[in-house]
């Protein structure tokens, strides 16, 4: 996996910034990335700690390419872009952004992000603290913008529009945010990079204008081949034998033809699953097939049993080729002679020719 240069650093942050005694005192190091705690204008905060992975990113190296790409800053008025990566739940969207902040050796932070975030979620956090005294918590982002780091803004359209309107000064020229509880203004250090997430689902938020034209651009981020879903399960599950392997990612492969949603985190689930069901009496004569039936029944319901018919009511349900249901279609199936319906005429045409 090849990292893309950063490019030249942007200008140094206006922010008054100071690490406490808790930060290593090494000057050729960032202090700010290793402390606890830093003060802003007289306040101070507490800072979040990074999220370790260990996993990685396997298959579709282009889209990771463009990912490292939009963090690029090709001269000092050069700023990075904030990209949206779009795609189904458990395609691995979080973890491409995981896989980019570590090709650049950036600390990466994650904020999950539901209906109730609040602006205070999202930078400065007022916590009592033991002592009777009002404590101050920098979220995840903040602590990117003192850091250097990249924050991961995950699922971001499950976010209302008044904590999106806290983070537009961040995410254009200006890159700074203000915390009204804290009262201070945080300025983004020139390393600082970002992205959002976000499910193609109906369970979220309508993002306004004026911030989609921030988060640019669009990354799409589609499912894996063949291989590479392979790969994918071999590697969360290398205890798992070929045979249930291969009974899982045909059934993915099916599903995404189709364009249906069942993603690698369903795969992993449902895999998972049945083999645990096996493992609890390796003597009993269930069949791993009969095993996997079950899991799949459990973890993605009976309609996962027949996927041409599930693909024929989501295409009909979200208005596609398919033809419109009529009164007909309840009772008869659609090449039924009886049903009133057919079109003979085009059978009868297309048997000539």
């Amino acid at each position: 996996m090849s990292t893309i240069p950063n490019g030249q650093p942007g200008t140094a942050p206006t922010t008054q910034m100071s690490p406490t005694k808790d930060a290593m005192t090494n000057p050729d190091e960032n202090d700010a990335m290793r402390s606890t705690h830093v003060e802003i204008d007289g306040v101070r905060l507490k800072l979040a700690k990074p999220y370790v992975d260990p996993g990685r990113w396997i298959g579709q190296a282009e889209i990771l390419q463009q990912l490292l790409a939009c963090w690029i800053s090709l001269d000092e008025a050069d700023l990075p872009l904030t990209p949206r990566l779009v795609g189904a739940p458990g395609v691995g969207k979080t973890q491409l952004a995981i896989a980019a902040a570590k090709a650049q050796g950036r600390p990466l932070y994650i904020y999950q992000c539901t209906a109730d975030t609040r602006p205070e979620d999202l930078l400065v956090t007022p916590v009592l603290s033991q002592n009777g005294e009002i404590a101050y918590h920098a979220s995840p982002l903040v602590t990117a913008m003192l850091c250097g780091g990249v924050c991961v803004l995950d699922e971001g359209n499950r976010m209302n529009e008044k904590s999106w309107a806290s983070l537009a000064p961040l995410f254009d020229n200006r890159r700074y945010v203000e915390s009204i509880v804290a009262g201070i203004t945080i300025d983004a250090h020139s390393e600082f990079r970002a992205a959002v997430t976000m499910n193609q689902d109906e369970s979220t938020f309508e993002i306004p204008d004026y911030i989609m034209s921030r988060l640019q651009p669009t990354l799409p981020v589609g499912f894996p081949n063949k291989q590479d879903e392979m790969a994918i399960l071999q590697y969360h599950l290398p205890f798992a034998e070929a045979e249930m392997l291969a009974m899982t990612v045909e059934f993915l492969q099916r599903s995404h033809q189709l364009k249906l949603e069942f993603s690698p985190r369903d795969g992993i689930n449902l895999l998972r699953y049945a083999l645990k069901r096996i493992s609890q009496n390796p003597d009993h004569p269930v069949s791993r097939d009969a095993a996997w039936q079950e899991a799949l029944q459990s973890c993605l319901g009976d309609e996962a049993f027949d996927l041409e018919q599930l693909s024929q009511r989501k295409s009909r349900t979200l208005g596609g080729d398919a033809v419109p249901l009529g009164l007909a279609d309840l009772f008869f199936d659609p090449d039924d002679p009886m049903h009133p319906d057919r079109d003979d005429d085009e059978e009868d045409e297309d048997f000539n020719v």
